[in-house]
């Protein structure tokens, strides 16, 4: 069995049950949801004209490959209404793997673990919630230790 950390977001419609819908469909199609972390709002990366995104991390664990589990996670993301025109466009729903076990994979259609998390608060702020000493399988370093050295300026709100 497999383990796969994922963060989705979304800053169109109504995010909160966007969330629930994405997660109920990662679990009927790709495997079982363990923990998830709160809830966190954050201005959109890279574009901040546009609404504020919610942001979760869950732990899915999977009998798929990592190839397997993108290939279902854009059919998900599809169903859902999501549009890929521009980078950094808002979107009804954003489903990426972070990690995916230890694996290190660098295809073009595929990229783990995420080229970017070690940028970005709205990532590893969740992430830390759930495994702080989780290491970065290229950096060879802690998720708490990768956290405390980002320079992301961008504000994350725990979600009451």
């Amino acid at each position: 069995m497999n383990t796969a950390f994922l963060l989705i977001g979304g800053n169109i419609g109504d995010r909160s049950v966007n969330l629930q819908l994405a997660k109920s469909r990662l679990q009927q199609h790709i495997g079982e949801i363990g923990k998830c972390s709160s809830v966190y709002e954050t201005s959109a990366w890279g574009n901040q004209e546009q609404a504020d995104f919610l942001n979760q991390v869950i732990t899915l664990h999977t009998k798929l490959s990592a190839a397997e589990c993108m290939k279902e996670i854009l059919t998900i993301e599809n169903k859902m209404g999501r549009v890929r025109d521009q980078k950094n466009d808002p979107r009804i729903i954003d489903i990426d793997i972070l990690f995916f076990d230890e694996a290190i994979i660098n295809e073009p259609d595929l990229i783990i673990p995420h080229p970017q998390i070690q940028n970005r608060k709205f990532a590893l702020i969740p992430m830390n919630e759930l495994a702080p000493e989780f290491e970065h399988p290229v950096f060879n370093i802690s998720i708490a230790a990768l956290l405390s050295t980002c320079t992301d300026q961008l504000e994350v709100r725990l979600l009451k």
